[in-house]
């Protein structure tokens, strides 16, 4: 994936789901903490070898994924 140097994907781990620079943790699990408010310092504190540059990475993963893959979602009235 070019330009996106921090996320990784291998076939043997986590089922080949995005996941942070190798590690057992998954670009959806980064993107669900700070979706429900998470600072970095918190996520740290939990997940000490995230870093800032990772939360980028996986926010831009995740617009250039959304801009690929249209998801149904409820009409706007």
């Amino acid at each position: 994936m070019n330009g996106f140097d921090r996320i990784t994907v291998e076939p043997g781990k986590l089922g080949g789901q995005p996941s942070v620079r190798g590690h057992r943790f998954t670009v959806e699990h980064l993107l669900r903490l700070v979706g429900s408010g998470w600072t970095l310092e918190r996520i740290q504190e939990d997940f000490p070898f995230i870093e800032a540059a990772d939360i980028q990475h996986a926010i831009a993963y995740a617009s250039f994924a959304v801009g690929e893959y249209h998801l149904p979602v409820r009409q706007a009235v």
